[in-house]
């Protein structure tokens, strides 16, 4: 699971996630499901489920992330409609391409090396800058995300950030 954040850097991560996003890719169906109507019923923020739209139908969730070479954001709206709609992205084309498909915000990264990023070359917060900089909707960091560097998403231009191990 993921948590996403975008309040003040004065509070303790946790406090700060402002959606939660479901992401088990090893779960069939029917577990992930489940799991996501239990978060959508016990969840005190919004919940998203990541890659599947059927599932976060199903489960009344507040909508999706993508990753960037899965579903078309366009072919996601038509099932979705008004529920929120992100795209995971790592580079600036990405993120542009995301926005004109009518994404609601993209998650950039990973900024900084990371063990869920595994493989993945850190874009650094110059790229960062530079999307949020570019993009008209939120921008969130991902990859490598610590307290310490919260302060430097916000100063890059980001909404805020998506974390997995910040909020364990």
């Amino acid at each position: 699971m993921a948590l996403v954040a975008s309040a003040s850097a004065g509070m303790h991560a946790a406090a700060r996630a402002t959606i939660l996003q479901l992401r088990a890719p090893l779960l069939d169906a029917h577990s992930l499901e489940v799991e996501a109507k239990d978060l959508v019923g016990t969840s005190p923020v919004p919940v998203l489920v990541s890659s599947r739209c059927d599932i976060a139908l199903a489960a009344g969730a507040a909508g999706v992330n993508l990753p960037e070479l899965e579903i078309a954001v366009r072919d996601a709206r038509m099932l979705l409609g008004q529920r929120l709609i992100g795209r995971s992205v790592h580079s600036l084309q990405g993120a542009v391409e995301a926005e004109r498909a009518g994404a609601d915000f993209v998650i950039f990264g990973p900024v900084w090396r990371s063990e869920s990023h595994a493989g993945s070359v850190p874009a650094g917060v110059g790229a960062l800058s530079e999307v949020a900089r570019t993009l008209r909707i939120p921008v969130l960091a991902v990859g490598g995300v610590t307290e310490e560097r919260i302060a430097e998403c916000h100063a890059a231009g980001a909404a805020g950030y998506a974390a997995i191990r910040l909020f364990q």
